[in-house]
């Protein structure tokens, strides 16, 4: 007589996979998209520019509107690294800080 192969009833298969949870990965976080201009650089935002300077008078004016001779505003963490172009990301740098920081970027 040929060995007889056990058969795992229906019932008990259908309960095997109903207790089981599949579980599914949430779908990852997707980085927020990075706005361009026309020439492909990143879009900066007017309007937080003038929030910070509201905020942080010029260092060489010490006024809060106009031009500010030998500084630029720079964003702390850079807007291609995924830093937000928020006044809270932002601080008056000299030129020749900008230059030397701007070779290691």
């Amino acid at each position: 007589m040929p060995p007889r192969r056990l058969k795992l009833p229906l019932i008990l298969a259908v309960a095997l996979l109903s207790a089981c949870t599949i579980v599914q990965s949430a779908p990852a976080p997707s980085a927020p998209a990075i706005h361009r201009d026309a020439h492909g650089r990143i879009e900066r935002s007017g309007a937080a520019r003038a929030a910070f300077k509201r905020e942080h008078p010029c260092p060489a004016t010490h006024l809060l509107t106009g031009p500010c001779p030998g500084y630029i505003i720079d964003h702390v963490n850079a807007l291609k690294r995924g830093g937000p172009d928020s006044p809270a990301n932002m601080q008056w740098q000299t030129v020749d800080e900008a230059k030397a920081k701007d070779r290691v970027e």
